[in-house]
């Protein structure tokens, strides 16, 4: 049966906004060089306005859609793919930035803007000359996630459900989730989930690995939050519980590329060659992207992980966490269209 979506994914909605900066500017508005603080709406508005008034000088200011699961979906609209995202902005001006952001990549994202409680998720990502992006994350309404939020037929409509991790850390949005769940299997389809970060895995344990035995089909880390949800110092014992729980891990490795585990087989995937890594943020996202849409049309295993490598090597060697070059056209050039 033809589906409107190739996935439909939840996720935290933040717009993320970029500017170049130098030093001194870090210092004026004491900004953490190279690391990423959470901050208040009062210190974003604050920020917002410093880059804007500073961009003149330096370089424009750019605000684009961001969010882990949201940059995965631009990944795969970049592919070719067709997807849907939910999560909550607020009815705001950042707000409609995300939604136009979305639509201009191609991304269905019909999540009613609240009126009520926070205002939309901001990343203040100032870069330096040196290359160092130092961020200011404001969560506000997108931890506000509600069931009310997700249209069960909408996501009846997608092939597969994927799913962030740090959804975790608001009871609603587990709820959301749940609900978006519900949807996706009572429709037959599959649920991927993406474990975020080493951390989150420490907070949410036994919920993961409780998702897994039920509904989880998908499972998207790095090697060290994958050491962390099976509790394994060795990588080894990570491959052993992967295949004892029998669903499709896919596990990435840096420059060591990435590694399928399905029940007994195992494919460990080269990486993909970049001239030079420039920045590193997005690179998961992007091999979800790539690996979502090969296994939503068709590829084998090891091809769904040559996509994501492929869309990983993109990503990082550019400042941002969304493709700048055709994913589609990449994959057609290794042979993967």
């Amino acid at each position: 049966m033809r589906k409107k979506y190739d996935v439909a994914s939840l996720g935290n909605a933040i717009v993320d906004v970029i500017a170049s900066v130098d030093d001194r500017f870090l210092l004026t508005h004491r900004i953490a060089k190279g690391g990423m603080t959470l901050i208040d709406e009062f210190r974003a508005k604050e920020l917002h306005k410093a880059l804007a008034d500073n961009h003149q000088a330096l370089s424009s200011l750019h605000e684009v859609a961001g969010g882990s699961a949201a940059n995965t979906m631009a990944g795969l609209a970049s592919l070719g793919g067709t997807g849907l995202f939910v999560g909550k902005v607020f009815d705001d001006r950042l707000g409609a930035v995300f939604g136009k952001s979305m639509s201009a990549h191609g991304i269905t994202f019909s999540t009613p803007p609240t009126s009520q409680g926070s205002t939309t998720a901001s990343c203040m990502i100032a870069v330096t000359p040196d290359g160092q992006r130092s961020m200011s994350t404001y969560l506000g309404a997108c931890r506000e996630l509600v069931p009310d939020d997700v249209d069960a037929e909408a996501i009846a409509e997608a092939r597969l459900l994927y799913i962030e991790g740090y959804l975790w850390d608001e009871e609603t949005a587990k709820h959301a989730s749940r609900k978006a769940i519900a949807a996706i299997r009572g429709a037959g389809g599959r649920v991927a989930l993406s474990l975020s970060d080493s951390f989150c895995v420490g907070r949410f344990r036994d919920e993961f690995l409780h998702l897994l035995d039920r509904d989880v089909n998908i499972l998207f880390a790095n090697e060290d939050e994958a050491k962390a949800l099976f509790q394994e110092e060795e990588f080894d014992g990570v491959i052993a519980k992967a295949k004892a729980w029998g669903g499709i891990a896919a596990i990435t490795r840096s420059a060591n590329g990435s590694v399928i585990v399905e029940e007994g087989q195992v494919h460990a995937v080269p990486a993909a060659p970049v001239a030079q890594v420039i920045d590193t943020t997005g690179a998961g996202d992007q091999f979800a992207a790539g690996f979502l849409y090969g296994i939503t049309h068709g590829k084998n295993l090891t091809d769904c992980a040559r996509l994501g490598g492929i869309a990983a090597a993109e990503v990082i060697s550019h400042y941002g966490a969304r493709p700048e070059t055709s994913l589609k056209e990449l994959a057609a050039r290794a042979g993967l269209a």
